[in-house]
């Protein structure tokens, strides 16, 4: 330890799953019914799939462990409803990526409490590559949307996916500097919805968290 330096107190929670193999049919569809049932946050389901091995038998034990919890009951999310919203995604062209599939971003799911589904659209191959975040406001400057340019263009030349909102003023100027090299867009609102509206589909891929 550095002398002077405090001691370490900070609880340090269990890693995030690492991708294990591409999901079938079903296992994805059961992730996403875990996802989407009563007290399943990031964690819970971090810590779920990490104890079970998998969503299916993580899903299988929710009635039980919310019984030891002391609850009578706990609403699981519905086979229909989950298959309705995989559906929707695969209309706007957006597929779902978990935390314990190939392709979830490394960086992201290294951190203590990771969405468990990002919705996707693009080329996800851009999602393993180093990132750089530009972000600024949606009125800024004409040389504040330059400067971005400037810093987006150069690194993008430098092998970086710049990675920004879908806004206008700082994050679009940085999203058209680096369409070359390859950008990533996170969206809020989800993909059904990108706002602004005149906002141009220009990302090389876009994001969307599903916590």
């Amino acid at each position: 330890m550095a002398p002077g330096r405090p001691p370490e107190t900070r609880t340090r929670l269990t890693p995030a799953p690492l991708p294990q193999a591409p999901l079938d049919a079903a296992q994805r569809l059961a992730c996403l019914r875990l996802i989407r049932s009563d007290n399943v946050g990031p964690v819970t389901f971090r810590e779920l799939i990490n104890h079970f091995g998998g969503a299916e038998p993580a899903l299988a034990a929710l009635p039980e462990l919310s019984r030891r919890g002391g609850r009578q009951s706990i609403r699981i999310c519905p086979e229909a409803q989950a298959r309705a919203e995989l559906e929707a995604a695969e209309k706007i062209g957006a597929r779902p990526l978990f935390t314990i599939e190939p392709g979830y971003p490394p960086a992201l799911a290294a951190i203590e409490a990771p969405p468990p589904l990002l919705y996707v659209k693009g080329d996800i191959a851009h999602l393993a590559r180093p990132m750089v975040a530009i972000v600024g406001a949606r009125n800024g400057s004409a040389a504040g949307q330059k400067l971005a340019r400037m810093f987006a263009a150069r690194i993008g030349r430098a092998g970086y996916v710049i990675a920004s909102g879908l806004a206008r003023g700082i994050d679009a100027a940085a999203h058209e500097a680096a369409l070359e090299a390859g950008t990533v867009a996170v969206l809020a609102g989800g993909l059904d919805n990108i706002y602004p509206p005149s906002m141009p589909s220009c990302s090389a891929v876009s994001a969307s968290a599903a916590a």
